[in-house]
């Protein structure tokens, strides 16, 4: 069991910061339809309870790395909607000053290190953080979040073992959403129990129901005060689903629609609304509240970034170096 309680505000805080991260990326698709946003898009749309279990476990110094489908990532650490919005429309009021689009978001005041689109290269950046905290002498962790398809990079078993081997602080968490692209996990590797790839290195690991936001709370948890202790990396499986396609790209020939619908069964904002409901947390008039709290949220996140003007062409020299006058840079 957690050590951190499941209260009343858990499960309120659960239910709005999902609906948050539903709302901001169903607009988001909107959006990418109409050409507002251009480029990769990866929406996050079912995942939900992976982060907002997590961030119930977590401390605001705690960091956060992941991939490219990272928006979810972003609003869960506390960016802006306004400024994750700004951001895929690539104006320079953006997290990463229109830079970085959708995949490759920033926040560094949020301890929230990316948004990388190379498959699995944030999986040893991760573990770099994580060496940073203990190199420093903090017992702040990291959180590498990575999809089903980065485990089977070279990079992963070398970051296992030299996490293993010099006890970092460092969750890795593999958000298995059963595709790899639009290619499932049976297809790809002998071992489709994706958590056992860390047991040949002594890394605690173990499959969680990405679906539940208290089963990943409990887990995270755990995992969270091992690393607090000095007691070295975890390896948690969240077993989890995406509704909407690999990208905006993708026409999702490869999965059922019987298959679709039975995870919908088990949406993971209905859960906790229910469970909310059943245990008298709130009433409909609550609901309501936050529904017109959220949408009026993204509608300004949205009216931000049209508003919002282009980056300079001289943008293109900024942020490259950290040396200010650094002599190779050339107009």
């Amino acid at each position: 069991m957690s050590s951190i309680e499941i209260t009343k505000d858990t499960y309120l805080m659960w239910y709005e910061s999902m609906l948050l991260m539903r709302k901001f990326e169903e607009k988001t698709g909107q959006l990418y339809g109409q050409q507002k946003i251009r480029g990769f898009c990866h929406l996050y749309i079912g995942q939900e309870a992976v982060l907002a279990g997590a961030m119930s476990v977590i401390r605001h110094e705690d960091s956060l790395i992941t991939a490219y489908r990272d928006h979810a990532h972003a609003l869960a650490k506390g960016t802006s909607p306004k400024a994750v919005m700004a951001e895929m429309y690539g104006k320079v009021t953006g997290c990463s000053k229109g830079k970085g689009g959708s995949m490759h978001m920033f926040d560094k005041e949020n301890h929230f290190y990316g948004g990388h689109g190379i498959v699995g290269g944030q999986v040893p950046m991760g573990a770099g953080i994580a060496f940073a905290e203990k190199y420093k002498g903090t017992d702040n962790v990291n959180i590498t979040y990575m999809g089903d398809g980065a485990v089977r990079q070279g990079a992963l078993t070398e970051t296992f073992n030299m996490a293993a081997l010099w006890k970092l602080p460092v969750i890795f968490v593999c958000e298995n959403n059963g595709y790899a692209m639009g290619t499932s996990v049976e297809r790809t590797t002998i071992q489709t129990d994706i958590y056992k790839l860390g047991l040949p290195y002594g890394i605690p690991s173990s499959p969680v129901d990405g679906m539940d936001p208290v089963a990943v709370h409990n887990a995270m948890d755990e995992a969270v005060q091992r690393a607090r202790r000095g007691e070295g990396p975890t390896f948690l499986e969240m077993r989890t689903y995406r509704y909407k396609g690999h990208s905006m790209s993708d026409p999702q020939k490869y999965r059922t629609k019987e298959e679709l619908e039975s995870y919908k069964s088990k949406d993971p904002i209905e859960t906790v609304k229910l469970a909310i409901q059943k245990n008298g947390y709130a009433d409909d008039k609550w609901f309501e509240e936050i529904e017109a709290k959220i949408k009026a949220q993204v509608d300004e996140a949205v009216q931000f970034s049209e508003d919002s003007p282009w980056p300079e062409a001289s943008e293109l020299y900024t942020d490259v170096y950290v040396q200010q006058d650094y002599p190779y840079i050339r107009d």
